[in-house]
């Protein structure tokens, strides 16, 4: 018998109680069933599918206007790694001097979760704005990003410091989070090279499964999917 006939079947068994009760476990997690007045019977109700959204993080814009708001130079290097490098805010921390090599111009970067480490060239701006922080901070071995007494950054502080420089760009309240840093890495990407892998390999995923979350199509993809072939059809 087909799911929805023996719902129904089931449906005209049961109390109202007891289907009010059922439906609203609908959507709730693991597999859920009724059981009819009848004959005691249990009926699968169907889950409530999920649809995978892209993660949310700053747009172009918003981007620019968060490094705008920055003035101090350490916190100015460290969200420019935070962005290019996809890092977390607990992943910040743990970048040392050693890690970092100004001949090569490559920063080793250590993931967290069972995510890839790996040495990373810099961006432009990504590599003035290190370069500017390590000449005030020195080259004296430990944490690359200090807190006031010497300790590497926390996570903590770092939560507060995207709160304040969201707040003073502008960005709204929901997307003021050291997370929405490493999704715009990968949203923004994903725009420009349309590659999955390139974007895999910058967020340092090591299954390529925690990426396709970002593969969601874009307005500009889909204007550029037509103009390809506009006159064609």
């Amino acid at each position: 018998m087909p799911q929805t006939t023996a719902l129904q079947a089931a449906n005209e068994t049961l109390q109202p109680t007891t289907i009010s009760r059922a439906n609203k476990n609908i959507g709730a997690k693991g597999p859920v069933s009724i059981r009819t007045k009848q004959n005691n019977h249990f009926v699968p109700l169907a889950k409530k599918r999920k649809v995978l959204e892209a993660p949310k993080g700053f747009s172009a814009d918003q981007l620019e206007r968060f490094f705008h708001a920055i003035k101090d130079k350490r916190d100015q290097a460290m969200f420019r790694i935070m962005y290019c490098k996809g890092l977390r805010a607990s992943e910040i921390g743990m970048l040392e001097m050693n890690d970092w090599d100004d001949r090569a111009a490559t920063l080793y970067v250590h993931r967290l979760k069972g995510s890839r480490s790996a040495p990373f060239p810099m961006h432009d701006k990504e590599l003035r704005a290190l370069r500017t922080w390590l000449k005030i901070r020195g080259s004296a071995a430990g944490p690359i990003f200090l807190s006031r007494n010497h300790k590497p950054i926390s996570r903590i502080r770092i939560f507060a410091l995207v709160r304040k420089y969201a707040q003073l760009a502008g960005i709204p309240q929901s997307l003021a989070h050291p997370h929405a840093i490493k999704h715009s890495r990968g949203n923004h990407l994903l725009d420009e090279t349309g590659k999955v892998h390139v974007v895999q390999d910058a967020l340092g995923h090591a299954n390529i499964a925690n990426t396709m979350i970002y593969a969601q199509t874009s307005n500009r993809a889909r204007t550029e999917a037509v103009e390809i072939n506009r006159k064609r059809y």
